[in-house]
């Protein structure tokens, strides 16, 4: 761990603002060998914190649940468990929104409602819509104000509690499934195919800055694409390399991309 690292992963002045906060509140927690937590952090910025801390004992991503996108970093002492995230005290919480079922607000609404009500956008973690209710995970710091002032997503009037952390609705994703054979696994390739666009117009997303694999940005369409990478293109949605199955007779790629829809 060193701080002076922060300059060298650092790609912007919002970044080191970001890592200098991180670095302060995760080395305090182990000096003092005592919890600490951060904000919740995009995949990028998850990534950029493995950079800067490596991989000290103790230290967690944590979202509320396994499979969450936007997470907190955690350090936890050696006298605490993990199971800790999900006491009363966990520094993440989430909070029930329910409402009329014949309302359907989306992600989008519930964001812009949240950010309207005064809160930073890295106070928020994921946030699940279902039928008639939508749970979304907050800075344990922030869940009294939203219960006391977040009323409404839109027009769509809301009741909130906050619940324990176990019992949070998890919408499973709808997918297409698309089985196809590709020449390689570059990414203009992966997202031609998933996307259903020409492989030049996918390179063009790619190097315009509107793809990211598993939340970080990408410009170079020959980049190879892991088994179970999200892919997510600005303009065109989300697809996951599910499933590489090997080659086939004419020497091509079997693939499974699943298309969020």
């Amino acid at each position: 761990m060193d701080r002076t690292n922060i300059e060298k992963i650092a790609q912007s002045a919002e970044d080191k603002v970001l890592l200098a906060k991180l670095w302060d509140k995760i080395n305090a927690g182990i000096r003092k060998n005592i919890p600490a937590s951060t904000c919740f952090l995009s995949a990028r910025e998850q990534e950029m914190a493995k950079y800067l801390f490596g991989c000290p004992e103790g230290l967690h991503f944590f979202g509320g649940y396994g499979g969450a996108e936007r997470k907190m970093l955690i350090f936890l002492p050696d006298y605490l468990e993990e199971a800790a995230f999900f006491e009363e005290d966990s520094p993440c919480a989430c909070l029930r929104a329910t409402f009329y079922q014949g309302d359907s607000p989306s992600h989008r609404d519930f964001l812009g409602a949240l950010m309207g009500a005064g809160i930073g956008r890295e106070t928020v973690g994921d946030i699940c819509v279902g039928t008639g209710t939508c749970d979304f995970f907050v800075t344990a710091e922030i869940a009294p104000y939203l219960l006391q002032n977040f009323a409404s997503a839109g027009r769509t009037k809301l009741h909130l509690e906050r619940i324990p952390l176990t019992e949070a609705s998890i919408p499973v994703p709808e997918t297409k499934e698309i089985k196809d054979t590709l020449a390689s696994l570059r990414l203009d390739s992966v997202i031609s195919s998933g996307f259903r666009v020409g492989r030049s117009l996918a390179a063009q997303y790619v190097t315009t800055g509107k793809a990211a694999i598993d939340g970080l940005p990408c410009e170079k369409p020959d980049k190879p694409v892991p088994e179970g990478a999200k892919i997510s293109v600005r303009g065109l949605g989300k697809i996951q390399l599910q499933k590489v199955n090997g080659k086939t007779r004419k020497d091509r790629i079997s693939v499974v991309i699943h298309r969020y829809v």
